[in-house]
Protein backbone atom coordinates (compact mmCIF):
# COMPACT_ATOMS: atom_id res chain seq x y z
CA UNK A 1 0.00 0.00 0.00
CA UNK A 2 1.22 3.31 -1.03
CA UNK A 3 1.37 6.47 1.00
CA UNK A 4 0.14 10.60 -0.68
CA UNK A 5 0.82 12.46 2.13
CA UNK A 6 -1.67 15.52 3.11
CA UNK A 7 -1.66 18.04 0.07
CA UNK A 8 0.03 16.62 -2.20
CA UNK A 9 -0.27 13.89 -5.20
CA UNK A 10 1.13 11.26 -7.25
CA UNK A 11 1.59 9.60 -11.06
CA UNK A 12 2.08 5.89 -12.42
CA UNK A 13 1.39 3.75 -14.46
CA UNK A 14 -0.98 0.79 -14.61
CA UNK A 15 -1.88 -2.13 -17.21
CA UNK A 16 -4.77 -2.86 -18.88
CA UNK A 17 -6.63 -5.87 -16.50
CA UNK A 18 -4.62 -4.52 -13.42
CA UNK A 19 -6.91 -3.05 -10.29
CA UNK A 20 -6.50 0.27 -8.51
CA UNK A 21 -7.57 0.46 -4.92
CA UNK A 22 -7.85 3.88 -3.59
CA UNK A 23 -8.29 3.86 0.28
CA UNK A 24 -9.14 7.08 2.43
CA UNK A 25 -7.40 5.70 5.58
CA UNK A 26 -8.67 8.48 8.34
CA UNK A 27 -12.17 9.52 7.19
CA UNK A 28 -13.52 12.39 5.01
CA UNK A 29 -10.78 13.13 2.68
CA UNK A 30 -11.29 13.56 -0.89
CA UNK A 31 -8.71 12.44 -3.51
CA UNK A 32 -9.03 14.03 -7.17
CA UNK A 33 -7.98 11.15 -10.00
CA UNK A 34 -7.23 12.02 -13.76
CA UNK A 35 -6.68 8.94 -16.52
CA UNK A 36 -4.21 9.58 -19.52
CA UNK A 37 -3.97 6.47 -22.12
CA UNK A 38 -0.59 5.24 -21.67
CA UNK A 39 0.04 5.15 -25.68
CA UNK A 40 -1.47 8.27 -26.43
CA UNK A 41 -1.55 10.75 -24.29
CA UNK A 42 -4.43 13.00 -26.11
CA UNK A 43 -6.70 10.59 -25.13
CA UNK A 44 -7.48 11.32 -21.74
CA UNK A 45 -10.63 11.10 -18.89
CA UNK A 46 -13.70 13.20 -20.45
CA UNK A 47 -16.60 14.04 -17.36
CA UNK A 48 -18.47 14.92 -20.34
CA UNK A 49 -18.54 11.51 -22.23
CA UNK A 50 -18.75 9.76 -18.74
CA UNK A 51 -21.56 11.18 -17.70
CA UNK A 52 -23.50 11.16 -21.22
CA UNK A 53 -22.49 7.14 -21.38
CA UNK A 54 -23.41 6.27 -18.17
CA UNK A 55 -26.33 8.68 -17.72
CA UNK A 56 -25.75 9.65 -14.43
CA UNK A 57 -23.65 12.51 -12.70
CA UNK A 58 -23.21 10.13 -9.48
CA UNK A 59 -21.22 7.20 -10.80
CA UNK A 60 -20.02 4.33 -8.21
CA UNK A 61 -20.23 0.58 -8.54
CA UNK A 62 -20.51 -0.70 -12.23
CA UNK A 63 -19.98 2.87 -13.84
CA UNK A 64 -17.34 2.61 -16.06
CA UNK A 65 -15.07 6.16 -17.10
CA UNK A 66 -14.46 7.03 -20.50
CA UNK A 67 -12.22 9.18 -22.66
CA UNK A 68 -12.58 11.89 -24.82
CA UNK A 69 -12.67 9.40 -27.99
CA UNK A 70 -15.65 6.97 -25.98
CA UNK A 71 -13.41 4.24 -24.73
CA UNK A 72 -13.57 2.82 -21.14
CA UNK A 73 -10.86 3.87 -19.16
CA UNK A 74 -11.61 2.01 -15.72
CA UNK A 75 -14.86 0.34 -14.25
CA UNK A 76 -15.95 1.12 -10.75
CA UNK A 77 -15.70 -2.66 -9.13
CA UNK A 78 -16.40 -2.16 -5.53
CA UNK A 79 -17.43 1.39 -4.21
CA UNK A 80 -17.87 1.04 -0.24
CA UNK A 81 -18.48 4.62 0.22
CA UNK A 82 -20.88 5.18 -2.74
CA UNK A 83 -20.41 9.16 -3.01
CA UNK A 84 -18.09 10.32 -5.95
CA UNK A 85 -17.81 13.65 -7.51
CA UNK A 86 -17.29 14.54 -11.49
CA UNK A 87 -18.62 17.62 -11.73
CA UNK A 88 -15.85 20.32 -10.10
CA UNK A 89 -12.71 21.09 -11.73
CA UNK A 90 -9.45 20.20 -9.65
CA UNK A 91 -8.64 23.37 -7.20
CA UNK A 92 -5.73 25.71 -8.42
CA UNK A 93 -3.99 28.92 -7.36
CA UNK A 94 -7.43 30.70 -8.53
CA UNK A 95 -9.67 28.35 -7.09
CA UNK A 96 -8.38 29.95 -3.60
CA UNK A 97 -7.91 32.97 -5.17
CA UNK A 98 -11.36 34.00 -6.38
CA UNK A 99 -13.40 31.40 -4.47
CA UNK A 100 -11.84 31.96 -1.18
CA UNK A 101 -10.21 35.02 -1.34
CA UNK A 102 -6.89 33.30 -0.32
CA UNK A 103 -4.10 35.73 -0.90
CA UNK A 104 -0.44 34.13 -0.89
CA UNK A 105 0.57 30.49 -1.77
CA UNK A 106 -1.60 27.42 -1.23
CA UNK A 107 -1.23 23.81 -2.38
CA UNK A 108 -3.78 22.51 -4.86
CA UNK A 109 -4.73 19.73 -6.45
CA UNK A 110 -3.83 21.34 -10.42
CA UNK A 111 -0.40 21.60 -9.09
CA UNK A 112 -0.27 18.56 -7.23
CA UNK A 113 -1.50 16.96 -10.49
CA UNK A 114 1.20 18.72 -13.14
CA UNK A 115 3.93 18.56 -11.36
CA UNK A 116 3.53 14.69 -10.50
CA UNK A 117 2.41 14.16 -14.26
CA UNK A 118 5.48 16.28 -15.71
CA UNK A 119 7.92 13.23 -16.11
CA UNK A 120 4.96 11.26 -18.48
CA UNK A 121 5.74 15.00 -20.74
CA UNK A 122 1.70 15.80 -19.70
CA UNK A 123 1.41 19.57 -19.50
CA UNK A 124 -1.14 21.83 -17.47
CA UNK A 125 -2.81 22.43 -19.89
CA UNK A 126 -3.24 18.98 -20.75
CA UNK A 127 -5.21 18.08 -17.29
CA UNK A 128 -8.57 17.16 -17.46
CA UNK A 129 -11.31 17.58 -14.89
CA UNK A 130 -10.34 14.87 -12.47
CA UNK A 131 -13.14 12.35 -11.45
CA UNK A 132 -13.27 13.45 -7.34
CA UNK A 133 -13.33 10.18 -5.08
CA UNK A 134 -15.08 10.67 -2.38
CA UNK A 135 -15.85 14.10 -3.21
CA UNK A 136 -19.98 14.89 -1.53
CA UNK A 137 -21.15 17.72 -3.88
CA UNK A 138 -24.63 18.65 -3.75
CA UNK A 139 -27.41 20.67 -5.70
CA UNK A 140 -30.24 22.29 -5.13
CA UNK A 141 -33.58 22.71 -7.26
CA UNK A 142 -31.96 25.59 -8.75
CA UNK A 143 -28.88 23.81 -9.75
CA UNK A 144 -26.86 25.58 -7.09
CA UNK A 145 -23.98 23.53 -6.05
CA UNK A 146 -22.50 22.81 -2.75
CA UNK A 147 -19.71 21.14 -1.50
CA UNK A 148 -20.57 19.20 1.94
CA UNK A 149 -18.20 16.81 3.97
CA UNK A 150 -16.73 13.45 2.57
CA UNK A 151 -19.32 10.48 3.66
CA UNK A 152 -16.34 8.65 3.56
CA UNK A 153 -15.09 6.52 7.24
CA UNK A 154 -12.04 5.11 7.93
CA UNK A 155 -10.66 2.23 5.74
CA UNK A 156 -13.53 3.14 2.61
CA UNK A 157 -12.27 2.65 -0.58
CA UNK A 158 -13.21 2.08 -4.37
CA UNK A 159 -11.54 -0.68 -6.42
CA UNK A 160 -11.21 0.10 -10.20
CA UNK A 161 -10.27 -2.17 -13.16
CA UNK A 162 -7.86 -0.80 -15.77
CA UNK A 163 -9.75 -1.06 -19.41
CA UNK A 164 -6.34 0.36 -21.22
CA UNK A 165 -3.23 0.89 -20.46
CA UNK A 166 -2.85 4.18 -18.48
CA UNK A 167 -0.79 6.85 -16.71
CA UNK A 168 -2.85 8.13 -13.31
CA UNK A 169 -2.65 11.43 -11.25
CA UNK A 170 -3.54 10.97 -7.51
CA UNK A 171 -4.24 13.28 -4.84
CA UNK A 172 -4.79 13.61 -1.62
CA UNK A 173 -7.09 16.69 -2.06
CA UNK A 174 -5.95 20.26 -0.76
CA UNK A 175 -8.99 22.43 -0.68
CA UNK A 176 -10.37 22.66 3.07
CA UNK A 177 -14.15 22.97 1.77
CA UNK A 178 -13.83 19.80 0.09
CA UNK A 179 -12.14 17.73 3.20
CA UNK A 180 -14.13 19.51 6.02
CA UNK A 181 -11.70 21.57 6.81
CA UNK A 182 -8.76 18.93 8.00
CA UNK A 183 -6.14 17.64 5.14
CA UNK A 184 -5.40 13.64 5.99
CA UNK A 185 -3.38 11.14 3.51
CA UNK A 186 -4.65 8.80 0.36
CA UNK A 187 -3.61 5.26 0.17
CA UNK A 188 -3.36 3.51 -3.16
CA UNK A 189 -2.44 0.59 -4.26
CA UNK A 190 -2.34 -1.61 -7.83
CA UNK A 191 -3.37 -4.96 -7.87
CA UNK A 192 -2.51 -7.63 -10.67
Amino acid sequence: MHEINKQSGTAFKIKKGQKLKVVDPEGEQVSDMVLFNAKDRREKLSSGKTMDFEESILLTTKNFLWSNRSQKMLEILEDTNGRNDFLLAPCSPETFEIMYNYDGYHPSCFENLYTSLEPFNIQPDDIPNAFNIFMNVQFDEKGKLSVDPPLSKAGDYVLFEAKMDLIIGLTACSAEDSNNGTFKPIHYEVLD
